[in-house]
């Protein structure tokens, strides 16, 4: 039996002779071992779990965790894992069916919140009561050494699809209200959808479950074969919760430093009680709303949020006179928008804001050092002319007369003599740029003069208690959109770029959002489901002979959990989603 295997070394395939009824991961095993281990596999350009057989005349490349949507793998391998363990170890401490709640992404990982199951006698609140505490830092260790015997037994994940009725009366009774509207509503635009259920069956010493569990759950995506695969991870307790943290994409092979991150953790707060206002905790809490016309009153809520937290920055910028505001942030996040914004809040305070960014800041074409590739690389702060920046920042908060440079793009130099400035005291620098938290960049301009921001879209509504919304494919979803609309971008030229951003994202701006004095959560909690009609037919055109196929799929799997939001109007002109869809006052 021939079939096409796509490596790195083979990227357009190597033909290989293999036998009958063998799976991807017998392969897997025959061809190994590998730098990172295989997680997924790319089958025929969709992406597909190890267990399934190969057969004549496939076409197959193996992913391992630098890959999105072997990383998501991963993610659900171990989230499912870490279910296990809750429930068993709070099942000694004599919390009866103890589960856990997937809430965020943080500090390379996830905070978790364990929870009680609805058959906990008493209230809800006196069981979360008893959890909290129940949850000291030993019963943390317990549950990650629990995790650890998971992994060493090497349990087998099993798949198993049903009908959409026996998934939710499997849901009814496990007490998950909201993966029940969930599949109901699926259902509803889907009659055939058949939910894919993964089930582990684990040892346990729980007197009540006879020496064995079963443990069934609902995951968006394939998972690994068994638990075994799932080798590198740490549990932290943290605030009245866990951190459940994993290898960072970039190096599956090591566990990231440890840095707590408050401002992040405050920010996904804010964002939980904006939940709350909103009425929006889980997807179908969304897709409710949009169902029964209240998209509406969502919008406008959601965006009179932004503003009143624009508001309250720019009330701390007076408060604390600082007359240089610099903005920063990953792609995608909305910054021109939001900057143009705060300098409007900013007036309001009576201030008298100039806005710029740090492009003009360019080093002259000819004096760029080329990188390792040979190339000219625009992301890197040694491409800023930083003495001159300082320079020029410096004088204008004396009051001097400055002539700030403009580059030339063509030509690739800076161009004098257009733009003379000076500012009087009542007025501030407002700055967006890439390197703008980086120390580096300012680091000739005084302290007290600063204020940070960093801002980004970090998604909080989640499809159900146990699956994220990832925030990179909100970010990828926006940008993908922008691209085709301002750019004449393909979606199969946005993902095939994506891996690119995310490396410069990691290089130049998440190391420095520490930085900040203050965190922007830019996401909309109806984002998605509005993004939805244009990212959708985008997707469609990519093809199963185009390399991006594979995540294209996995997009359109994952837009078909929304409803869609097809009237626009009620997006105001001045809202950040204007930058990614038109209609922007500020960007247009």
């Amino acid at each position: 039996m021939n079939i096409k295997l796509r490596t790195e070394a083979a990227p357009d395939g190597e033909q290989l002779n293999i036998r009958e009824g063998m799976t991807i991961e017998d392969l897997v095993k025959e061809r190994g071992p590998f730098k990172y281990d295989i997680l997924l596999a790319r089958r025929n350009g969709r992406d597909t779990d190890l267990t399934e057989q190969l057969e004549e005349g496939d076409s197959v490349a193996f992913l391992d965790m630098r890959n999105q949507s072997a990383n998501l793998t991963y993610q659900r391998s171990l989230t499912f894992i870490y279910l296990m363990a809750v429930y068993e170890v709070f099942g000694h401490l004599g919390v009866e069916g103890a589960d856990a709640e997937i809430d965020n992404s943080l500090n390379k990982g996830f905070f978790t919140r364990v929870r009680p199951s609805r058959f906990h006698k008493g209230t809800k609140e006196e069981a979360q009561e008893e959890i909290q505490q129940k949850l000291t830092e030993e019963v943390v260790r317990k549950i990650e050494d629990r995790m650890h015997e998971i992994v060493e037994m090497d349990i087998p994940f099993h798949r198993k699809f049903v009908t959409a009725e026996e998934g939710i009366r499997i849901w009814k009774e496990g007490g998950y209200d909201e993966k029940v509207k969930l599949l109901e509503e699926i259902v509803e635009s889907e009659p055939d959808f058949m939910p894919a259920f993964f089930s582990a069956t684990v040892p346990t010493t729980l007197p009540s479950e006879n020496g064995e569990k079963t443990f069934t759950n609902f995951f968006f995506g394939p998972m690994v074969p068994s638990s075994g695969y799932i080798k590198l991870f740490e549990l932290r307790k943290y605030r009245k919760g866990i951190l459940l943290r994993y290898p960072y994409y970039s190096d599956p092979n090591t566990m990231p430093e440890y840095i707590d991150d408050n401002r992040m953790y405050s920010a996904f707060s804010e964002e939980h009680r904006w939940l709350h206002i909103l009425g929006t905790r889980h997807l179908s809490d969304m897709n409710d709303l949009v169902r029964r016309g209240g998209a509406k009153d969502t919008i406008l809520l959601s965006e009179a949020l932004h503003e009143k937290k624009i508001a309250e920055i720019a009330d701390e910028i007076k408060s604390k006179r600082r007359r240089i505001v610099l903005i920063a942030g990953p792609s995608s996040s909305g910054k021109t928008t939001f900057a143009r914004r705060l300098c409007i809040q900013l007036r309001v305070n009576g201030l008298r804001p100039i806005y710029m960014g740090t492009d003009d800041y360019f080093v002259n074409r000819e004096d760029m050092i080329p990188d390792a590739n040979g190339e000219l690389d625009f992301e890197n702060l040694g491409a800023v002319d930083i003495d001159l920046f300082c320079s020029n920042m410096n004088d204008l908060l004396a009051g001097k007369e400055v002539d700030l440079p403009e580059f030339d793009f063509l030509e690739g130099k800076k161009v004098f003599g257009n733009r003379i400035t000076k500012i009087d005291e009542d007025q501030l620098i407002v700055i967006e740029g890439i390197h703008a938290l980086n120390r580096k960049l300012t680091e000739q301009i005084p302290d007290e003069t600063k204020y940070k921001i960093y801002i980004s879209p970090l998604a909080q509504l989640n499809v159900d208690v146990h699956n994220r919304v990832p925030t990179t494919d909100a970010r990828m979803l926006r940008r993908m959109v922008r691209d085709y609309k301002y750019r004449g971008h393909s979606a199969a030229a946005t993902i095939d770029g994506w891996p690119k951003v995310r490396s410069g994202e990691d290089k130049n701006i998440f190391p420095y959002n520490g930085e900040a004095d203050v965190l922007f959560n830019s996401t909309l909690v109806y984002e998605t489901s509005l993004l939805k009609k244009y990212a959708e037919p985008l997707l469609k055109e990519i093809g199963p002979d185009q390399p991006q196929y594979g995540e294209a799929r996995r997009l359109l799997y994952f837009l078909r959990l929304f409803r869609t939001i097809d009237d626009e109007n009620d997006v105001p002109c001045n809202s950040i989603l204007r930058e990614f869809i038109g209609g922007s006052v500020f960007v247009e």
